[in-house]
């Protein structure tokens, strides 16, 4: 039987996002070495949710490999990070447009149900 792992990854989202956008600020180490532990968990979360989605998976590994906080990539000037910091975060929140299901398609298939039991009733 095979089993998924599902769950809200909206605030997982908004977390990260956040924090990256916060990354672009001159901060204390301490900072930065939260954020690898923080960004790293986040990517693997959102690798975990949209195993079927290949670019979304490819993506969020490479995200999941520079932040890494276990073998860190070191780039030694913050102007390097600046740019890495801003796409990350905004792909955190493209996760957040493009995982919604549609919600037109739920509204219209609950109106045919209703329509059909209403129909079926004689």
């Amino acid at each position: 039987m095979k089993t998924t792992i599902t769950f809200n990854l909206k605030p997982v989202s908004i977390i990260c996002a956040f924090l990256l956008f916060i990354a672009v600020l001159k901060l204390p180490i301490e900072y930065y070495t939260f954020l690898r532990i923080v960004i790293f968990i986040g990517s693997l979360l959102v690798i975990v949710s949209l195993l079927k989605q290949v670019i979304w998976v490819i993506i969020f590994s490479i995200i999941a490999i520079l932040f890494n906080p276990i073998i860190p990539i070191y780039l030694y000037h913050k102007s390097y990070w600046i740019p890495i910091d801003i796409i990350a975060g905004i792909l955190f929140l493209l996760i957040l447009f493009f995982n919604n299901p549609k919600e037109g398609s739920k509204k219209t298939e609950t109106k045919k149900q209703r329509e059909f039991k209403r129909d079926k009733i004689y």
